[in-house]
C-alpha cells in the first residue's frame, strides 16, 4: 500500500526569472522485510555459513548454488544461503564477477556492523570466539543502564556487537509540595 504526498524540493527559476519552490510528488512505500546480504570472497561463503551456525546458532533455511559454476565444473559457489538468526533472516553469498563491486574498508571487508541482543553476552562471545571470531576489546557495561556490550570481528571481516537489552530505568519520584509538608 502506498500514498502520495507533495514534497518541497528546493528552489528553481522559471522562464520569468521568478524564484519558486519546486514541488514533486513522493510516494510513501511500506517495506515488508529487510534482509541483509553478506558477500564474502569466494569460495568462503560455505565457511561463513558454518561460522554463523557455530558462533550464533543461525539456522540455514535454504541454499542456492551459482548455476554457471556448476556447469563449468569449477568449485561450486554459493549464490545465496538464507540463514535465520533470532527473528531475522539474512543471506550469505560468494562474490562473483557478476556482482557489483564490493565496498571495502582498508582491511578488505565490506563496511557493515551487526548487533545481536542477548541476556548472555559472555556466553555469546565465548561461542563466537570458539568458532573463530576475534574479540575487539573487553566486554563493558554501558553507563546509564545501557547493559553489557562486546565487539567481535568474524573471520570474514564483519563486525558484530553483542549486547544485553538496555535496562528499563524507573524514574525516581520527585517530592511534591504535599509530600514535603508531611
Amino acid at each position: 500500500m502506498s500514498s502520495t504526498q507533495e514534497v518541497e524540493n528546493g528552489t528553481h527559476n522559471n522562464d520569468n526569472n521568478d524564484t519558486k519552490t519546486a514541488t514533486t510528488t513522493a510516494t510513501t512505500v511500506v517495506f515488508s522485510s529487510f534482509k541483509p546480504q553478506l558477500v564474502v570472497e569466494p569460495p568462503k561463503a560455505a565457511d561463513a555459513v558454518a561460522f554463523y551456525k557455530a558462533a550464533f546458532g543461525a539456522e540455514e533455511v535454504s541454499r542456492d548454488m551459482h548455476p554457471k559454476r556448476k556447469a563449468e565444473q569449477e568449485t561450486p559457489l554459493i549464490l545465496s544461503a538464507q540463514l535465520k538468526l533470532a527473528h531475522s533472516v539474512f543471506s550469505v553469498s560468494d562474490y562473483t564477477h557478476d556482482d557489483s563491486p564490493l565496498v571495502k574498508n582498508e582491511e578488505g571487508a565490506a563496511r557493515c556492523v551487526f548487533t545481536l541482543e542477548t541476556e548472555d553476552v559472555e556466553g555469546a562471545v565465548t561461542n563466537a570466539v570458539n568458532a573463530g571470531a576475534v574479540a575487539e576489546g573487553e566486554t563493558r557495561e554501558v553507563e546509564g543502564g545501557g547493559g553489557r556490550v562486546a565487539k567481535l570481528k568474524d573471520p570474514f571481516g564483519y563486525l558484530w556487537v553483542i549486547s544485553s537489552p538496555a535496562k528499563v530505568l524507573t524514574p525516581t519520584p520527585t517530592p511534591t509540595t504535599a509530600d514535603e509538608q508531611a
